[in-house]
């Protein structure tokens, strides 16, 4: 139904942190929408795209909810972020504008699949999908509080510390610890400082894969030095990666927790990441 109406379906996500009902009469002024819907439980942002009636959607939310507006929108819709959120990685990696009524280029980007569902910026099998797991999936359903960057931080190091075996298969790499697929050279930031996986990624491109031979002690001391600095991971002697790919196959000895945009899928046995070229236009500035 996309595109019926002229002007934007504005989706809200009225839980986000920084959603506010003074904010979000503000941009639907900026932005003149048609309709404004508010997601209800999870999952629903997916529906309310699919059903939109605007010529664009706006998405007013964090990372969570412009993950279920991707999986919602048809091929070559025109996507608005509003940042709403805590990190907000995908509005940040795009330069998209604080003035939503500035948004006005279009950016073709591709988007990443992996077992079907969409991403915009980055999924993995390992440290960070575990980290999900236990902040998102088990203490959030269990209190309700969102965790910050410094919780992440401290659960992705404890893991590292401990260390990985190698228990994935990466089809073209072999036996990996971690493996981590970026959509961008920025794969998510803790506070001000971006972590980079691989700077050759670009939006406009297929999927870099980065995969890590071991994740002892030592190695894992290496990645958390590189992710506080902010520098690239590719450097880490161990660390394989395939540049611009459009399909990889990741299988795991034992079922594993996957994540997408920071969103837990549950465990898998395998995964198949898939590159959606040129798939949607986001409006940047």
């Amino acid at each position: 139904m996309l595109g019926s109406m002229t002007g934007p379906t504005l989706i809200v996500n009225p839980f986000a942190t920084r959603v506010t009902e003074e904010r979000v009469r503000e941009v639907e002024g900026r932005i003149g929408a048609v309709e404004t819907l508010l997601t209800e439980r999870r999952g629903h942002a997916t529906e309310l795209a699919r059903g939109a009636t605007g010529d664009a959607v706006f998405v007013f939310g964090g990372d969570g909810v412009v993950n279920e507006v991707l999986n919602g929108l048809p091929r070559g819709a025109r996507l608005g972020i509003v940042p709403g959120g805590h990190t907000n990685v995908l509005a940040r990696a795009l330069g998209v504008p604080r003035d939503p009524a500035a948004a006005q280029r279009e950016r073709p980007i591709s988007l990443g699949r992996v077992n079907g569902r969409r991403f915009g910026f980055g999924a993995g099998i390992g440290v960070d999908s575990e980290a999900v797991r236990e902040l998102e999936t088990i203490k959030r359903a269990r209190d309700g509080r969102r965790r910050g960057d410094l919780d992440y931080a401290r659960a992705v190091a404890a893991r590292l510390r401990r260390g990985y075996p190698p228990r994935l298969d990466v089809e073209g790499i072999g036996l990996a610890a971690l493996v981590v697929v970026s959509n961008d050279a920025v794969f998510t930031y803790a506070g001000r400082v971006p972590l980079r996986v691989s700077p050759q990624s670009r939006f406009e491109l297929g999927l870099d894969v980065w995969a890590l031979e071991r994740a002892g002690p030592a190695a894992g001391a290496r990645l958390l030095a590189r992710m506080a600095t902010g520098r690239v991971l590719a450097g880490i002697p161990g660390a394989h990666v395939l540049h611009d790919v459009d399909r990889v196959l990741v299988t795991c000895d034992e079922p594993l927790p996957l994540q997408a945009d920071g969103e837990d899928l549950g465990d898998v046995s395998e995964a198949v990441f898939e590159a959606e070229r040129d798939a949607i236009s986001v409006l940047v500035a």
